[in-house]
């Protein structure tokens, strides 16, 4: 174990997904997917940075956020269009993406995509907090609901920190940020 992971080990109050739980979600969310696409051609996105962990298959990366590097989302969503928007036309989309909270950044991406002319859209997502919401947004696939503990951990960062950590944890709360 090298000292970042102790550091940041040392950091969280209590581990909400285990990397064996967490490898549970992510298996079970593969089969529904697979099952629901297997005759079909699909495009993965992943949602950078978090996306990464997320997703295990040959996939495209995209960047978008409404988040910056603090805990709280602008209300102003930042998509990095650099991505060739070209590649998507006429595919199927799945876009991968680590938690959805106020679901500014995912509704704006999926519109993006639509207007591009993806045949269609969806969206899988390990982490849901539908009581955060801002605007009304449904992801497809989901591999757990929750309530708006603030979390880091397999790909979810703080501030640019924790995003490595092999499972989903609760950073003690003198680490939080007012505001949450």
């Amino acid at each position: 174990i090298n000292s970042r992971s102790q550091r940041a080990d040392a950091d969280i109050d209590k581990v909400l997904l285990s990397t064996e739980q967490l490898n549970e979600i992510l298996d079970y969310m593969g089969r529904q997917i697979g099952h629901e696409y297997q005759d079909k051609e699909l495009l993965v996105l992943g949602v950078l940075k978090g996306g990464f962990m997320f997703t295990t298959l040959e996939v495209d990366f995209f960047k978008a956020s409404s988040y910056g590097t603090g805990t709280s989302s602008s209300g102003s969503v930042k998509l990095d269009e650099s991505f060739d928007l070209s590649s998507i036309k006429g595919k199927h989309v799945l876009v991968a993406e680590d938690i959805i909270d106020t679901g500014l950044t995912m509704s704006s991406l999926v519109s993006l995509l639509r207007r591009s002319g993806a045949m269609s859209v969806r969206v899988a997502v390990l982490l849901d907090k539908r009581a955060r919401r801002k605007v009304t947004f449904d992801p497809d696939f989901v591999g757990m609901y929750m309530g708006e503990e603030f979390v880091v951990g397999y790909g979810i960062d703080f501030a640019e920190r924790y995003r490595w950590l092999p499972y989903i944890g609760v950073p003690k709360p003198e680490l939080r940020t007012v505001g949450y």
